[in-house]
């Protein structure tokens, strides 16, 4: 049975998953090191042979580890403790779902820049379907080595895209990896596990690619980003899908539908709509109520 977790709870969980993230930060040549993954991906590393961990590097990101919000009980929060046993859970669970661990080696980066990935998730699809205009603000959260970021830059040219990290080191990546093409509409964010530190009312759309199942603190980044968009801006959920299983992915790593819809409605979205357009992904888009501002 689940039981609701402590502050000397969140305190474990988050030195624990501090000493983790500290096996990534080497000061002197984490960004080139970053970027040399980028360049080097090839269709040598296996997608299925790291898929099981590394679903989105956050991505590392956005949760690599968890602040003192511990505390608040099941009832007041929809956070609690579980015990499934799963190698890739936190056994923390957020309305009735287990979070997923983080990816944190550099395999991580590999698979976020493989080559592969155009033709198994048909980003450009994607893409597409926002249907983005030109001048359109936009936050990539959870952008990782900046696979989208660049490529929502390149379609909103008259706007600006912002990078949300949560690791120094990834937030340069991104930056000299935007320097290097040109792009001088992009805006690198060192954001928390909690808060996406971006300005209020700026953005028209938020995107998070299969990083959000590993948010530590899911409800709090729902609510701070919604202040952050626009009344009527969308933000956009792409997730694995949970009721298919023969999509190569860890259980923990995919999401259904009717649970995106409930944790985003929970934290006062609106459900617009299901696209149905990529092969393995939902792409659930909730918009900002307008009567709230």
């Amino acid at each position: 049975m689940a039981e609701s977790e402590s502050p000397l709870f969140s305190w474990i969980v988050f030195k624990t998953l501090s000493r983790k993230a500290r096996t990534l930060r080497h000061p002197d040549n984490l960004v080139a090191a970053h970027l040399s993954l980028i360049n080097a991906a090839s269709s040598v590393i296996s997608p299925q042979s790291i898929v099981q961990r590394s679903c989105h590097l956050l991505s590392a990101g956005l949760l690599l580890g968890l602040s003192l919000l511990g505390g608040c009980t099941a009832e007041d929060s929809g956070y609690q403790r579980v015990q499934t046993g799963a190698e890739d859970g936190t056994g923390r669970a957020y309305m009735g779902r287990e979070i997923a661990d983080v990816m944190t080696s550099e395999h991580g980066a590999l698979w976020l820049d493989r080559p592969q990935r155009d033709e198994e998730e048909l980003p450009q699809r994607l893409l597409r379907a926002l249907q983005l205009n030109a001048s359109d603000v936009v936050a990539d959260i959870g952008s990782g080595t900046g696979f989208f970021t660049v490529r929502l830059a390149r379609l909103v040219p008259s706007g600006r895209v912002y990078a949300v990290e949560v690791q120094e080191a990834l937030v340069d990546t991104i930056r000299v990896r935007a320097e290097r093409q040109g792009l001088r509409n992009v805006t690198p964010v060192l954001g928390g596990v909690s808060d996406p530190a971006l300005p209020e009312n700026r953005l028209d759309l938020a995107l998070i690619v299969s990083s959000y199942h590993e948010f530590a603190f899911p409800r709090e980044m729902l609510e701070k980003l919604e202040y952050a968009i626009k009344p009527g801006g969308r933000l956009v959920l792409v997730e694995y899908r949970a009721e298919d299983e023969t999509i190569p992915i860890a259980a923990l790593h995919r999401m259904s539908e009717a649970q995106i819809i409930r944790e985003g409605e929970a934290a006062g979205l609106q459900y617009r709509e299901t696209l149905d357009v990529l092969p393995q992904q939902h792409i659930v888009v909730f918009t900002v109520p307008i009567e709230e501002r």
